[in-house]
C-alpha cells in the first residue's frame, strides 16, 4: 500500500477577506505562514518526509511547500510548479466578496456557483484572462471552471504524472487548493458529484490518504 499526504495552502489573503480568489496569485496571510509552520510541525511529529513535493503555479500554495520544506530540511528537493493542480478558476466572481456577492445575486444563487459539481461561475471576459508570464508554462486561457471542469485537468494530471511515482515507491506531497484537492480526492475515493461539494478540506492541514496497489485509495485522514 502507497501513502500520499496532501495539503491545502495556509490561509491567504483573501481567504481572510472572504473573496473569491481562484486563479488570481495572491500570498499567504499571516496566519497562512502560522498554519503552513504548524503543519510542518506535524509532519515532523509523525515522522514524515518526501522524495517529491508537487504544487500549484500559484505562490500560496508554492510558500505554502517551501515553508514546509525547510522545516523539514529538504531544500534540496525541486518544487514541481504545475498548473494543472491550480484552485478552479471563479470567472469573473474573482476578487469579489462572497457576503456582497450573496447580497446582490442571492444567497441561493452564490451557492450553486460555489457548490454545484457542474455548474460554471460568470465567465471572464476572454480579454481579461491573461495569465501571468511568471508561470513560465503553456497554460490555457480559462474564462471559469466549474469543479466538473477542475476534475477534468486534476485527475489526467494525476494518473499520467504523479501516479507512477507513488506506485514507484516515492513519498509524494501535494501542496494545492482546496478545489483541486477536492477533484482529486472524489477520483481516488470514488465520492459522488452530490458529495464531493460537501467535502471539506480546511487551510493548512496535512491529510494522509492510503493507496492500494491500483493507486486508488482505500482510507484518509488528517493528521494530528
Amino acid at each position: 500500500m502507497e501513502k500520499l499526504i496532501l495539503i491545502r495552502h495556509g490561509q491567504s489573503l483573501w481567504n481572510m477577506e472572504n473573496k473569491f480568489t481562484g486563479w488570481v496569485d495572491v500570498d499567504l496571510s499571516e496566519n497562512g505562514i502560522k498554519e503552513a509552520q504548524e503543519a510542518a510541525e506535524v509532519l515532523l511529529k509523525n515522522s514524515i518526509d518526501f522524495d517529491l513535493i508537487y504544487t500549484s503555479v500559484l505562490k500560496r500554495s508554492i510558500r505554502t511547500a517551501s515553508l514546509i520544506q525547510k522545516y523539514l530540511h529538504l531544500e534540496n528537493l525541486p518544487l514541481k510548479k504545475c498548473w494543472q493542480l491550480n484552485e478552479r478558476h471563479y470567472g469573473s466572481l474573482q476578487g469579489k466578496n462572497k457576503k456582497e456577492t450573496a447580497q446582490i445575486h442571492g444567497e441561493d444563487q452564490v451557492k450553486i456557483w460555489r457548490r454545484s459539481f457542474s455548474t460554471r461561475p460568470p465567465q471572464l471576459e476572454e480579454k481579461d484572462a491573461v495569465n501571468p508570464e511568471n508561470w513560465n508554462q503553456d497554460v490555457p486561457k480559462i474564462l471559469g471552471e466549474s469543479l466538473k471542469d477542475t476534475c477534468e485537468r486534476v485527475i489526467p494530471f494525476w494518473k499520467n504524472e504523479i501516479l507512477g511515482e507513488v506506485q514507484n515507491n516515492k513519498k509524494v506531497l501535494i501542496a494545492a487548493h482546496g478545489n483541486s484537492l477536492r477533484a482529486l480526492m472524489k477520483h481516488l475515493f470514488s465520492i459522488s458529484n452530490d458529495d464531493i461539494i460537501k467535502l471539506e478540506i480546511p487551510t493548512g492541514k496535512p491529510l494522509l490518504c492510503t493507496l492500494d496497489d491500483n493507486g486508488m485509495g482505500k482510507s484518509y485522514d488528517f493528521l494530528t
